[in-house]
């Protein structure tokens, strides 16, 4: 993926592209042409709400708190997909207009816990990703 963003700036530059911004203040940066927009993909309520539903569910059932990055040791792929299709039918279900055990957000949340941790997992060993 690194070549491949390479690439499309070189091909940029050939085609005439600017490698260079200048802002109003004078003060110049390189393009952003070609970099990820994390600002742009991401929502920070939607983050925040994430991060909130995620530190709740650090307590263990010993009332031990896990490390928050607990998850990334390694879970099997199929306590992954058994987790997130339970969240997804409270989604569903909520969707539908019925009630859930855990209501929309809560379902949306382990929803997003499951597919993130199923493709942590995925892409563990991937280091040029």
């Amino acid at each position: 993926m690194k070549e491949e963003l390479f690439q499309e700036l070189v091909q940029s530059v050939k085609e005439g592209g600017q490698l260079m911004r200048e802002f109003e203040s004078g003060a110049t940066r390189d393009t952003d042409d070609g970099k990820l927009d994390y600002e742009g993909f991401l929502a920070p309520q939607v983050i925040e709400r994430y991060a909130k539903y995620m530190h709740r569910h650090r307590v263990q059932a010993d009332g031990e708190l896990r490390a928050s990055n607990n998850w990334t040791r390694g879970i099997p792929k199929d306590a992954y997909m058994k987790s997130a299709w339970r969240h997804f039918m409270s989604w569903w279900k909520e969707h539908r207009g019925h009630k859930s055990r855990e209501g929309i957000e809560e379902a949306l949340c382990g929803l997003l816990f499951n597919v993130m941790g199923y493709l942590f997992e995925v892409l563990r060993g991937h280091e040029d990703l």
